[in-house]
């Protein structure tokens, strides 16, 4: 299979995709040539939701929706024009171990194997394994190269020569020790921060809140803490995130901020509140869900330092016009394809084994 063979082929799953996000009269005049494994897919969605109580079926289509607009061909074509991929190459058997906090979490990982030239041996999450094989199998029935490119497995991995893993701080450290003789990328647990001035618009700190709640907050781009200035008044915050009042119709969610709400309430900790987001004054990274912490400077000098510091801790930092790598209010969940996570070249790696 040639490199243009692949990214026609995965223009063609973003077509399949795309499906996904228009109205159901769109849907059923575009899904017909592939309607089997529309209503497959279809299908896993709705069943994805039950098997995950963190996953929503906006959420999955969420991210659906995001992976049709990033394999578009100007995206790809701008992506992939910094490699060399038409060069010959060995093939390579890559394990790529998937995290499961958010619905397609692996999804590039996926993309990036199979780009690269190299065979994908995918170990999914317990929490997220239906959605990915049918995508596998729509890139099978377009071309039948890709099942011998593709393979799942629950059990030890075996026969590979490279592994992407991701995991928690704890899990990292058994994937260090573990594949300590083979070519790797472990990653970590990350969070992502905001800066605010004090001059953000109405429509800035909305679009904040979609970096804060979309999946509930479970991602490593979702904003888990606020930098504020010292003399920082929450009054304009909270409006601003009014719009995501009905995310405590969640269970899980709702749960999780009645607990956090009562332990903090009993260990007298000082506390912001609007019924469905905590604020809470912490200098750590990573807040509970329902919880976002906050922490105030008085110098953007020292801030910058310090976020340059703890640079190994960060996914993304959102802010407008404060450092350089910033990400825009609103745009966390909307990573291009050369915005690879932990800052590492994913493709880069592979091309090099």
């Amino acid at each position: 299979m040639t490199f243009h063979d692949r990214k026609s082929n995965f223009i063609e799953l973003g077509r399949f995709l795309e499906q996904f996000t228009l109205t159901t009269e769109e849907t059923s005049e575009k899904s017909a040539e592939n309607e089997e494994l529309y209503n497959e897919l279809n299908n896993k969605i709705d069943n994805a939701v039950h098997h995950n109580g963190w996953f929503t079926r906006e959420n999955i289509i969420s991210s659906i929706n995001e992976w049709s607009k990033a394999l578009k061909e100007e995206n790809l074509a701008t992506w992939l024009h910094m490699y060399d991929l038409e060069q010959k190459r060995e093939q390579k058997t890559v394990a790529v171990i998937m995290a499961g906090n958010i619905p397609l979490v692996g999804f590039h990982d996926f993309l990036c194997v199979l780009m690269s030239g190299h065979k994908v041996l995918v170990k999914q999450s317990s929490n997220d394994k239906l959605l990915l094989p049918i995508i596998a199998k729509f890139l099978i029935q377009l071309n039948s190269e890709f099942e011998n490119l593709i393979r799942f497995t629950e059990d030890q991995l075996k026969d590979f020569d490279a592994v992407i893993a991701t995991g928690s701080n704890n899990t990292a450290r058994y994937f260090e020790y573990y594949f300590k003789n083979k070519a790797s990328i472990i990653r970590k647990n990350r969070n992502s921060v905001a800066v605010l001035t004090g001059n953000e618009s109405e429509q800035q700190l909305k679009n904040l809140s979609q970096d804060i709640f979309r999946y509930f907050g479970l991602g490593c781009r979702n904003v888990s803490k606020l930098y504020v200035p010292e003399d920082y008044n929450f009054e304009q915050f909270y409006p601003a995130m009014f719009d995501w009042k009905d995310i405590m119709n969640h269970a899980k969610y709702a749960n999780n901020y009645d607990y956090n709400k009562a332990v903090y309430l009993m260990s007298e900790f000082k506390i912001l509140d609007n019924g469905f987001l905590i604020l809470k004054e912490d200098e750590s990274f990573g807040s509970p869900i329902a919880t976002l912490f906050y922490e105030r400077y008085s110098s953007k000098e020292d801030l910058k330092l310090k976020l340059e510091e703890n640079k190994e801790k960060l996914q993304c930092v959102v802010a407008e016009g404060f450092m350089e790598n910033e990400i825009k209010f609103g745009k966390t969940q909307h990573p291009k394809l050369w915005d690879y996570a932990d800052d590492v070249d994913t493709m880069e790696f592979l091309l090099k084994l």
